[in-house]
């Protein structure tokens, strides 16, 4: 017994937690291929996860994410990959859509790519219930910069660049926020430890990398 501690006096009794506000908790829709999945990292690592953890740690309460995604999707697939899903009618207080890839390397076309992003960013706005502010797109990363791809960087990077030339007029056209990770993308080589182990897709510190650099601007964007 504690020094000084009456037997019968009473306690008072904790304060209860307060029980969380669910219309106050922020919901998250996450849309993409690989690098929205985080292939070849733990499922703490995908960024989607990183930034709602991110988010927390300054104050905003928010859902794990919900992500649609899987590794090698084209545009094409993730409109379908979306359809499969069930979410119509669904609405969320942020979106993200990053895209493209594997049509760069499926050797798709530059006009079937602008064709179906333009289709799955407004897709995008309409799951952010037509609120084109909680909506934002992340660049191509660009993958011959990693041990996989480099010894086609110069051709990788020049279709990287193309698409994400589409994607960011695109996107630009219609107000919506555009974050460009490829820059860090391009340190994997100089930077081994930015690479997953297979050689190709970005390792959770990378993807980390991308939330500190979009953290404060998404942060605005759940905080009006």
């Amino acid at each position: 017994m504690g020094a000084g501690c009456k037997k019968d006096a009473p306690q008072p009794a904790a304060p209860a937690a307060p029980e969380p506000d669910q219309a106050n908790i922020a919901t998250y829709l996450a849309l993409g291929d690989s690098y929205t999945i985080g292939h070849g990292v733990q499922p703490a690592e995908r960024y989607p996860v990183q930034l709602a953890k991110a988010l927390r740690e300054k104050g905003v309460a928010i859902e794990d994410p919900t992500i649609i995604a899987t590794t090698g999707w084209t545009t094409a697939d993730l409109k379908n990959g979306i359809a499969a899903t069930g979410i119509a009618g669904n609405t969320y207080d942020l979106v993200s859509l990053l895209i493209g890839v594997n049509n760069q390397y499926q050797g798709r076309s530059p006009q079937e790519y602008r064709r179906e992003f333009t289709e799955l960013l407004l897709q995008s706005i309409n799951y952010a219930g037509g609120n084109k502010e909680n909506v934002f797109v992340l660049s191509i990363p660009d993958w011959g910069y990693t041990p996989f791809g480099r010894s086609r960087q110069t051709s990788i990077s020049a279709e990287i660049d193309e698409f994400n030339i589409i994607n960011k007029q695109i996107t630009d056209s219609v107000g919506v926020s555009y974050y460009n990770i490829t820059p860090i993308s391009r340190n994997g080589l100089s930077d081994p430890s930015l690479v997953a182990s297979d050689g190709l897709h970005p390792s959770g510190k990378m993807y980390s990398q991308w939330v500190d650099l979009i953290l404060k601007s998404v942060q605005k964007k759940l905080v009006q």
